[in-house]
């Protein structure tokens, strides 16, 4: 008889040992990846090891028999149950419920995961049911969702058995903080996000501790450090680090004098959104032909996506223990992103240019940014990364590992004769002024709809970067110059403006 039907994953003590099933074609895939990401894990190839069903040599002793004394050897039991109910025995059992009823009565601890689905077999839906009445039910839809669920119980099992007495940093329940820090609009705004790009399951109207604990953020009422920031209200509060530093300069080498230099605070969605706009507003924007439409159609001479990529891993993969901080530095032939972390053990920069396994540094971070889209695809941001620059005609970037961990993206080459370089003075002001000419037409427009034009959120960096040097310059004027803070006060360009622009549309 054939024996591959089995939904479990089976975890034993010496190196604590995962025991994976023989294949039951539902979740086949999951259990590949589960004992990858085990096995790659910083944290947890350290403590567990993964065996395969199938890698038993032959033995002349009864299936059933050989599985449930895995299950005998086991300190864990991890299960998957799903949609179908699988291979049953000559009593009308599955081996999955077989092994469920072993570990129940020799008292092992046991963690199944339910996937959601549709139309579940009626054998199986019994058996969540049954399974539910004796365990905390712990539901996935993704694989990540799988993964993440998988690292918070071991995680704990790791904490409660002693094994380790710090857990990983974002998995971490907080001494300090309670749920009070956590900004509830914070979390309103993220479900709205998550349902919009990936059809996140939960409401607005969710209580804020149902909110966390899906997420494996609430653990006993504590909060884990991930919860603090992702969505706290001073999250530098508690970890004066999580923070990017960001600083342009005038040439290629990294040397005073500094064109600018900022340190952005906030949660990890804001440091991100921070520093993109931060490296946005230092590249070239190629604006393409239009007149009147208040919505410019162009380009960043490194793609956005690709900036926005590269941060977000930095923010991801960083190793929160560190008393360093995540670095972005814009120079004149190139962006670099430094952050403090390593990569997965046994793994190289080469294994980033190709299609690999998502192995996050920070999984309970990592699970609510890709939720929100900030992360697209987990596994692939890298290779995104190579193939998106290389579309555009952009060298290869390259990723760096020593005491940090280093993404370079590559910018434009350029002539640095140019009007751009020859005063260092009024260099970091041109290309913003030359957006902001580009993307007006003749109507008068307020400072609202110029920030869209150039798509700039932060109202300081627009008035300081775009338009108060455009108006010094005399090539936009105010509509009511003596009511500078008038609320009906819009903005036009001025006839050198209007000639100014000519020029740069030739020029491109």
């Amino acid at each position: 008889m054939t024996y591959n039907y089995i939904n479990s994953i089976i975890l034993v003590m010496k190196k604590i040992k995962i025991f994976i099933s023989s294949v039951q074609k539902e979740f086949a895939n999951e259990r590949k990846e589960l004992r990858e990401y085990i096995f790659s894990d910083s944290l947890l190839g350290v403590f567990f090891e993964t065996f395969l069903f199938e890698q038993l040599p032959a033995v002349d002793i009864g299936i059933d028999n050989v599985y449930l004394t895995e299950v005998d050897k086991c300190d864990i039991y991890l299960g998957l149950l799903g949609r179908e109910y699988g291979f049953e025995d000559v009593a009308g059992i599955s081996p999955t419920e077989r092994e469920f009823d072993r570990a129940t009565i020799s008292n092992k601890n046991r963690f199944v995961y339910i996937k959601k689905v549709k139309n579940r077999h009626s054998k199986e839906n019994a058996f969540v049911n049954k399974v539910q009445n004796v365990l905390v039910r712990k539901s996935f839809t993704t694989l990540s969702e799988l993964k993440t669920a998988v690292y918070s119980s071991l995680v704990n099992y790791l904490i409660e058995k002693e094994i380790i007495r710090t857990a990983p940093f974002d998995a971490t329940l907080s001494l300090k903080a309670s749920i009070d820090d956590i900004d509830d609009e914070k979390v309103k705004s993220f479900i709205r996000l998550a349902n919009i790009k990936r059809g996140f399951s939960l409401l607005e109207t969710t209580p804020l501790e149902t909110v966390l604990t899906h997420l494996n953020l609430l653990e006993k009422s504590k909060i884990t450090n991930a919860a603090i920031l992702l969505f706290g209200k001073n999250p530098q509060r508690f970890f004066i680090t999580s923070e990017i530093r960001c600083a342009s300069f005038y040439g290629n080498k990294v040397e005073k004098p500094i064109n600018s230099y900022k340190v952005f605070k906030g949660d990890v969605f804001e440091l991100v959104d921070y520093a993109l706009e931060f490296v946005l507003n230092k590249l070239d924007y190629r604006i393409e032909t239009r007149e009147e439409h208040v919505q410019i159609p162009g380009s960043y001479e490194i793609p956005k996506d690709v900036i926005a990529e590269a941060i977000v891993n930095a923010v991801v993969h960083r190793d929160y223990s560190s008393n360093a901080s995540v670095q972005v530095m814009v120079l004149r032939d190139r962006v670099e992103i430094w952050n403090p972390g390593v990569l997965p053990m046994g793994w190289t920069t080469n294994k980033l240019k190709e299609l690999h396994n998502s192995i996050p540094k920070n999984p309970l971070l990592a699970e609510p940014m890709f939720l929100t889209a900030y992360i697209e695809r987990l596994g692939t941001g890298t290779t995104d990364i190579v193939n998106k620059s290389k579309k555009v005609g952009l060298r290869e970037p390259q990723f760096i590992q020593e005491d940090m961990f280093r993404t370079i993206l590559f910018r434009k080459q350029r002539d640095l004769n140019t009007h751009q370089d020859t005063h260092q003075d009024t260099h970091q002001d041109t290309h913003q002024v030359e957006r902001l000419i580009l993307t007006m037409g003749k109507m008068e427009v307020t400072r609202s709809e110029l920030m869209r034009n150039v798509h700039i959120k932060d109202r300081v960096s627009f008035r300081v970067n775009y338009l108060n040097p455009t108006i010094k310059a005399g090539y936009v004027e105010m509509t009511l110059p003596e009511k500078p803070r008038s609320k009906n006060q819009k903005y036009r360009l001025t006839k050198k403006g209007v000639s100014f622009k000519k020029k740069l549309k030739d020029k491109n």
